[in-house]
């Protein structure tokens, strides 16, 4: 939708996107796919945009990761996207969704790491005459689900695949890489991804399951892996917007954020030094991942109406509804300067959470005015 408003103009809490931010981080990850020379396939979970997904899908393949069958259904249904990985391990009352999605034209593959899921899709496709392609999630670092890329149990999930569901290869996520502080322990990451998937792949062939799809990727590791040889595809989801948790170790700068809570000052508690806005923790979510990082920033960074981040002041602490910002300790705050009915924009620690407490984004242009709202959905 286009309009012409200004900050001023818009309620509080609002979500806001810095267009030139955004735009360079979706260039990022395009060119960051030809100089490796695989396919990148964005995750939508983070924006759940049809217009954000058609940016990040043109001049690529054309395929996208999701985390709900309703983003499958929503970008199918808003941009026409077909290729689409659904990226958690499938529920089986859910295949009936996928069934249907792929009946009208799409291919939602799904994912699985488990031999009663294997034959509960198997059985699906059979009882149904539908075809599913499915893919067998690798654990390459012990942090979530998987199996593991030398467990023989991988042929056997893949023997248990029958009737329609189909063997299209495997995937992994190098969760491990969001605690990596340094680059070079995001490359070492990055390297032991790409070891671990190609070796379940090779146990895969070697079984007669030969490899379509290598699907690899986090945001920290596909924006440092060094050779992707192997891989044939990488996907990356918070690169969009960025967030604090990836600048804080080291993946991005602080000011390649994209993402924002505009908030309005409602207050003050002179005595304890604190500002309190509107934004609490339903507007920016309870994540609190740079907690264990060397820059604790509470709930958010703050920044002026302008986006400039504002040194020494942090979002430290936060009730449902009410935002409340501190300064760090030996850092002199004027509450003077922040007066009631100011605005503020607050950087959120992790923007998919932050994002999913909204049904809109306003895009932000170089004169901080709105000309563009954008929707999004949420739940499953």
């Amino acid at each position: 939708m286009s309009v012409s408003l200004t900050l001023d103009e818009l309620d509080t809490p609002s979500l806001l996107i810095d267009k030139a931010k955004l735009f360079e981080n979706i260039d990022f990850c395009q060119r960051r796919a030809h100089a490796l020379g695989v396919k990148w396939r964005p995750h939508v979970k983070t924006h759940k945009c049809a217009p954000i997904a058609a940016m990040q899908v043109q001049g690529m393949f054309g395929g996208i990761t999701v985390s709900t069958v309703k983003e499958a259904e929503y970008m199918f249904d808003e941009e026409g996207i077909t290729d689409i990985i659904y990226a958690v391990g499938i529920a089986p009352k859910k295949l009936a969704r996928i069934a249907l999605l792929n009946n009208r034209g799409a291919d939602v593959k799904v994912l699985l790491d488990n031999t009663a899921s294997a034959m509960a899709v198997s059985e699906f496709c059979r009882t149904q005459n539908v075809k599913i392609g499915v893919l067998l999630e690798v654990d390459c670092d012990g942090h979530r689900s998987g199996l593991k890329p030398d467990d023989p149990e991988l042929v056997t999930v893949a023997r248990a695949l029958t009737d329609g569901a189909v063997f299209k290869g495997v995937l992994t996520h190098a969760g491990e890489s969001y605690q990596a502080k340094t680059l070079e322990a995001r490359e070492a990451c990055a390297k032991n991804e790409v070891k671990g998937v190609c070796r379940a792949a090779k146990m895969l062939s070697d079984a007669g399951f030969p490899c379509e799809i290598i699907s690899a990727g986090s945001t920290p590791t596909y924006t440092c892996v060094q050779d992707a040889g192997g891989v044939t595809e990488y996907r990356s989801g918070v690169g969009v917007f960025y967030d604090l948790v990836m600048a804080g170790i080291g993946v991005c700068r602080i000011e390649d954020i994209a993402l924002s809570v505009l908030v309005t000052v409602i207050g003050h508690q002179p005595e304890k030094g604190w500002i309190l806005t509107d934004g609490g923790w339903m507007a920016m979510s309870r994540d609190r991942g740079t907690a264990t990082q060397d820059v604790d920033w509470g709930y958010g960074a703050v920044c002026n109406e302008k986006g400039e981040l504002i040194e020494g002041l942090y979002m430290a602490s936060a009730s449902q509804e009410h935002g409340i910002i501190y300064a760090r300790e030996g850092v002199k705050l004027n509450l003077a300067d922040y007066p009631v009915g100011a605005r503020l924009r607050i950087l959120p620690n992790h923007a998919c959470p932050t994002a999913a407490a909204f049904d809109k984004y306003f895009l932000i242009d170089e004169h901080n005015c709105v000309q563009t709202i954008w929707p999004r959905i949420n739940n499953w």
